[in-house]
């Protein structure tokens, strides 16, 4: 059963029709087309500057395509702003109010809406449950750890009851076992409030872990779409392989060919802690980057068999 009357009814398909974004001479998204089902937990994965979060602001009304459709639930958007949409946005730094409690920062939309305080504070804490958060209404924001003020932002977001919740890189601020703890937290909610999440992301685990399907991006194109097997089998094909190795930079968890520091900032061999633990580190990551170019340059099905 849905949880607080959301329904699959409640969650609204959106499609992309021939959508480009252009900035000038340049194009961020190029002749996109999809379609995402309602109530499907759908992510865009790609490096930084791809246009996954340009394609995310055309969906959500911040940024009108140059050319081509956005519908929500069968209807155009086009003309049709932010704030008349039925979609909510979580920013990266989750623009939470630092000055309300925890219960004021989720029901804030119903109080713009002129929702009693009595009416309020029940939905509040309805979604706080919804969360795995229940009884924390009345903390204020800098009480929260990283990950509670990650699922207030969810709940503050689901209190407006749309149709289609949009997430901007969420989790990118955490450190790493919040974050794998959070890809968990994230799915549950997605499957509890049963309404269509589009989430971005340039973390592959964190897209083959919580997503429906993918659609994988690269320089404003989308190339793939698929589920998570599928995409998974097509990041091991030679040609991704060796864009992975050449493009994508290692913080953003994408392999990166390790190039020469300058020299004005290397450090001796041996002079310091760590110096042993960073010669055998640059090395692995060598043989790494080594075994992936070598992978890239076999013909496509065939592998290397490592020692």
């Amino acid at each position: 059963m849905a949880f607080m009357g959301y329904s699959r009814s409640m969650s609204a398909d959106v499609q992309l029709d021939n959508v480009w974004v252009q900035f000038g001479d340049f194009v961020a998204v190029r002749d996109a087309s999809l379609t995402i089902e309602g109530g499907e937990f759908f992510s865009f994965l790609g490096p930084s500057g791809c246009g996954k979060t340009t394609l995310l602001r055309a969906i959500s009304g911040f940024q009108a395509p140059s050319q081509g459709r956005v519908l929500i639930g069968g209807k155009d958007m086009a003309g049709i702003g932010p704030n008349h949409r039925p979609t909510a946005l979580i920013f990266q730094n989750l623009a939470l109010f630092p000055l309300m409690r925890v219960w004021e920062n989720i029901s804030f939309a119903l109080e713009v809406k002129g929702v009693d305080k009595t009416a309020r504070r029940k939905k509040a804490d309805e979604l706080l449950e919804l969360v795995a958060l229940p009884g924390q209404g009345d903390k204020m924001v800098h009480e929260l750890s990283g990950g509670q003020k990650q699922r207030v932002a969810v709940a503050r977001a689901l209190c407006a009851e749309p149709e289609v919740l949009l997430l901007d890189e969420p989790l990118s601020a955490l450190d790493l076992k919040l974050r794998q703890h959070m890809r968990t937290e994230l799915r549950a909610i997605q499957q509890r409030a049963r309404i269509t999440f589009i989430y971005i992301t340039h973390d592959q685990g964190e897209a083959l872990t919580m997503s429906d399907r993918i659609a994988v991006m690269r320089q404003g194109v989308i190339d793939q779409i698929g589920d998570g097997t599928t995409v998974y089998d097509i990041l091991r094909q030679p040609l991704w392989r060796l864009l992975l190795v050449r493009t994508m930079s290692s913080p953003d968890g994408w392999l990166r060919s390790p190039g020469k520091l300058p020299r004005s900032r290397r450090k001796p061999d041996g002079l310091g802690p760590g110096s042993q633990a960073r010669r055998r580190s640059r090395l692995a990551m060598k043989r790494l980057c080594l075994f992936a170019q070598n992978q890239s340059a076999l013909p496509m099905g065939q592998s290397m068999k490592t020692t």
